[in-house]
């Protein structure tokens, strides 16, 4: 099997949490299923991330670049009270090192007394629940 775009379109689609992949321009590029799903509406490829986060969020935004720039990998953001989750900034490189976009990542709550609850359950009870 050849890995080309369709299938690492179906691999990151399997993913359970959402992905907004964003260029270095804030530019959205991509969006996993999942993403597509929690931000219907609100966020569309080929916009600017700043169409969903306020330009308050840029210097920060720009901060986390300048310290991938420097090396760093992934960098913890913020606790969301609002939603238990812990958020995370996650810089993308190309083969030769450069960050060429970012992602957030967002790790959930997970229920103790329900360990095998898929993830992917978890979002469809969020999304009923807005």
């Amino acid at each position: 099997m050849e890995i080309n775009e369709a299938v690492l379109s179906a691999i990151l689609d399997a993913y359970p949490y959402e992905i907004v992949f964003v260029d270095r321009t804030h530019t959205v590029r991509y969006m996993n299923r999942t993403a597509k799903k929690r931000y219907e509406g609100r966020v569309f490829i080929g916009n600017s991330l700043f169409n969903c986060h306020n330009e308050s969020t840029k210097p920060k935004i720009e901060a986390f670049l300048m310290r991938a720039d420097a090396g760093e990998d992934e960098m913890f953001e913020v606790y969301n009270r609002k939603t238990g989750e812990r958020e995370f900034f996650t810089p993308v490189r190309n083969l030769e090192g450069t960050v060429i976009g970012y992602f957030e990542r967002h790790e959930v709550p997970w229920e103790p007394e329900n360990p095998d609850v898929p993830i992917g359950d978890y979002w469809l009870r969020r999304l009923k629940a807005e």
